[in-house]
């Protein structure tokens, strides 16, 4: 058996970046930015009011001062004049800053009586006034590669950038395998379960910014096997579900290394999930995960998502760590890194009583996947302790 470590390292093999294409800004969100974009204008792209009030020559400002009133700036329509000393322009929130003024008197510090205006006693000494490029220069870039974020939709938008460089989303295709399993909605008959791991996992890849193909369920027999494998081409990984293990029915192994399957490991020491593998399968990677539903979900999490992180051109990282301190003591660890269902409040982090991986209902309620290295020896609450958020 190899460490998780190990086994992160083959998986990264066995994947490189995938090429970028070019998508409107519509349909950037939530895509990797391939490559650095560069703003086209200033923003913004003139000297603009912050407030509401009287734009005028902050030379001038003083409690008591009068102005004349010669004219309005509103957003999208400047103000085409230029003031001269003793006037000012009504101005309104995002309008251009007329030429001849450098401050704007806030509405709530002026008195106005026709076409004058007088100061308070008491003006403020603030501007008020967004300087033009304040935001932003043209030619300043959003770097890559970066998950683009609603913030980032609204930048480049800003930016005056339309069309969007992202790396090609990664294709994955799901192979549950058994002939215990039927699809949700279905009769299952007095020997058989309802298919969960795929649809998990469905989610899962969705939300990592990958495209899922769900296919049909792999009965217990070469052909079947066969089949799914080739309705998988054209995926960048090809995922199985079971049949990874080494018992009469397990024949995921057999019929991948008859199809061409390189194969880089077998068996990790970890739990939930010590029956895995994975290889090269033709132009796409391919690895085997356990059929326990937990361990599917948990083996997930922690090589299928840096998997596609990698494809996406984010780089070959394991999943990010986080610290807490325990909230109840733990018993010793053994000989293979366990990575317990938990749940992390304002306590600490408690791991669920119930750590069988085929209850779902314990995963679903988690909101964290404890560590505990090999052979760690019995902790206390109040230690430190790292931890996956799910």
């Amino acid at each position: 058996m190899i460490t998780v470590d190990q086994a992160l390292d083959h998986l990264f093999a066995l994947v490189s970046p995938l090429p970028s294409e070019t998508v409107p800004l519509t349909r950037a969100a939530g895509r990797v930015l391939a490559r650095p974009v560069a703003a086209t204008r200033d923003q913004p792209p003139f000297a603009a009011s912050a407030m509401d009030g009287y734009a005028l020559r902050g030379a001038e400002v003083a409690p008591g001062a009068t102005f004349t009133v010669i004219g309005e700036a509103a957003a999208g329509h400047g103000f085409a004049g230029v003031a001269k000393p003793g006037e000012a322009v009504r101005i309104f929130t995002g309008a251009p800053l007329p030429a001849g003024t450098d401050h704007v008197v806030i509405q709530e510090d002026v008195t106005r009586e026709g076409g004058r205006i007088t100061l308070t006693d008491t003006p403020e000494d603030k501007p008020h006034v967004r300087p033009a490029g304040a935001d932003f220069r043209s030619g300043d870039t959003l770097q890559a590669p970066r998950e683009l974020t609603p913030s980032d939709i609204a930048l480049l938008a800003s930016m005056n950038c339309a069309d969007i460089p992202v790396t090609r989303q990664p294709t994955v295709a799901l192979i549950a395998t058994g002939d215990e399993l039927v699809m949700p909605g279905e009769d299952p008959g007095p020997d058989q379960i309802i298919a969960s791991n795929s649809f998990g996992l469905h989610a899962m890849v969705q939300a990592a910014g990958a495209t899922a193909r769900l296919l049909p369920i792999a009965r217990d027999t070469e052909n079947s096997l066969r089949m799914a494998f080739d309705l998988a081409r054209g995926a960048d990984i090809i995922v199985t579900i079971g049949g990874a293990s080494v018992g009469d029915h397990d024949l995921v192994g057999k019929v991948a290394q008859d199809a061409g399957l390189d194969r880089s490991f077998y068996k990790i020491a970890m739990r939930p999930g010590k029956p895995l593998m994975a290889g090269r399968m033709g132009d796409a990677a391919m690895i085997g995960l356990p059929g326990n539903p937990v361990s599917a979900l948990v083996c997930g999490r922690i090589f299928l998502i840096p998997m596609i992180r990698a494809l996406q051109g984010l780089g070959a990282a394991p999943a990010p760590r986080l610290a807490a301190t325990l909230a109840t003591d733990v018993g010793p660890n053994g000989a293979r890194e366990h990575y317990m269902r938990a749940r992390v409040d304002g306590t600490g982090i408690t791991p669920a009583d119930r750590q069988d991986s085929a209850l779902l209902t314990v995963l679903s309620r988690a909101n964290a996947l404890l560590i505990r290295p090999v052979n760690d020896p019995a902790r206390q609450a109040g230690e430190p302790a790292d931890y996956i958020p799910l």
